[in-house]
């Protein structure tokens, strides 16, 4: 038997902002979250790109020391938000506690700002001898720093699980919490992602040719998803955490629900690591809807992952319609605030919620001239107020990772 997974809080900081009305003021007035990008002193100079999605506001942590000596940047974006999501849930400390809470999250690759510096330390003054790092250098870069240092913080002891998948990093962590909770594994799970500003992530992408170059001056104007003139996607940063719970047990103890997870699927192409796979995506799409019980039509939104790549959005585009037709809406929210990288998948998700319980669609932004190939898709050209009973949110990644998720207004 399988149990119903509902939403009950979530967090987002994003670099159009970090509380909700900060957030839906972005959306519906089409305020970009791209920057210059900031000199690193160190590989800026080599970078073609020079923009990115920057959250340039300050934050207030308020973590003690003894939470903060084993976490790097991103961790910080991890805890606030898993802090956000514990604080407005309403779950006692003993529940949080007693192993029924669980953990899914993680990042791109740790903290590269940590990594950077150990790497700096071991190879940067050889002719003196080796150099040690510090005892906790390991703890604030490792992949699943931003889990292990969620549990430590609140002292949870329930399961952990940190999926590193590039781009469909924070989209597994929900899809697999959401296994969790629905096969009883687990009663409840903080679920997401986070990746710190990091010049490593767009000196990759860059020397790939995937970055955008032609809006150097303009940082406003790219990314430009289905754009005829799109060139390349924009990284960014952020962190997001949505708390998924069992129905039955939030509706008793009155938890203020959101949303509901009804459907996930993942797959992998099984081919090319970098190429997006036209059959490997539908695949997932249906499978979602399988896993959901809803047919295509039942879907009234469609995030997708729309990264702004010249051949990204074209497959993408291709497997919309063939799966959905031109029913549902389709926007590309990275528009707003670049390729938050493992990140993308919860706050694509997160803002998909906000616009269903407000009552409309954000278009996407820098959207000017359709490109012919995926002008097939019913594609959101200004703010759209529509009720939004069911969304997807679609996400893939290098190595033919795909994912998607189903949500539904509760």
């Amino acid at each position: 038997m399988t149990r119903r997974v509902v939403i009950t809080a979530c967090s987002a900081i994003t670099p159009i902002g970090y509380k909700k009305k900060d957030i839906i003021k972005s959306l519906r007035e089409g305020r970009s979250g791209v920057k210059p990008l900031r000199d690193d002193g160190l590989l800026t100079d080599h970078i073609h790109s020079k923009v990115f999605g920057t959250v340039d506001y300050p934050i207030d942590y308020g973590f003690g020391r003894k939470d903060t000596k084993t976490m790097g940047p991103v961790a910080y974006y991890a805890c606030q938000v898993a802090k956000d999501v514990l604080a407005a849930s309403g779950l006692s400390q003993d529940f949080i506690t007693s192993g029924r809470l669980g953990v899914s999250f993680s990042s791109t690759h740790g903290s590269p700002t940590i990594q950077r510096n150990i790497y700096k330390t071991f190879f940067g003054n050889l002719e003196n001898g080796f150099s040690s790092i510090g005892a906790v250098d390991y703890l604030k870069s490792m992949v699943h720093t931003t889990a292990v240092n969620i549990t430590r913080m609140f002292g949870i002891t329930g399961r952990v699980i940190a999926s590193s998948t590039a781009c469909t990093t924070s989209s597994q962590s929900i899809g697999f919490g959401y296994e969790m909770v629905k096969y009883g594994m687990q009663d409840a799970m903080i679920c997401g992602g986070a990746d710190e500003y990091d010049t490593t992530t767009v000196a990759v992408f860059d020397n790939l040719l995937a970055c955008s170059v032609d809006y150097n001056d303009t940082p406003e104007c790219t990314p430009r998803p289905f754009d005829t003139n799109r060139d390349g996607l924009v990284v960014g940063e952020g962190g997001a955490a949505v708390l998924l719970e069992e129905y039955e047990s939030a509706k008793a103890r009155g938890a203020n629900i959101i949303g509901e997870v009804i459907g996930f699927a993942c797959n992998n192409n099984g081919g090319d690591l970098i190429l997006p796979n036209l059959d490997g995506i539908t695949s997932t799409l249906r499978l979602a809807l399988q896993d959901a019980k809803c047919n295509p039509e039942d879907v009234d939104f469609i995030s997708a992952h729309a990264t702004a790549t010249k051949m990204g959005d074209v497959i993408e585009s291709q497997a919309i319609d063939q799966v959905y037709g031109s029913k549902p809406y389709v926007a590309g929210l990275k528009s707003y605030m670049g390729h938050t990288m493992g990140t993308c998948g919860a706050i694509e998700m997160i803002l998909s919620l906000y616009m269903m319980e407000q009552g409309f669609l954000a278009p996407t932004l820098n959207l000017e001239t359709i490109d012919e190939r995926c002008a097939m898709l019913n594609h959101v050209p200004e703010v759209i107020e529509t009720k939004t009973r069911i969304a997807a949110i679609q996400n893939f990644a290098f190595g033919g990772v795909n994912t998607c998720l189903l949500v539904r207004d509760v």
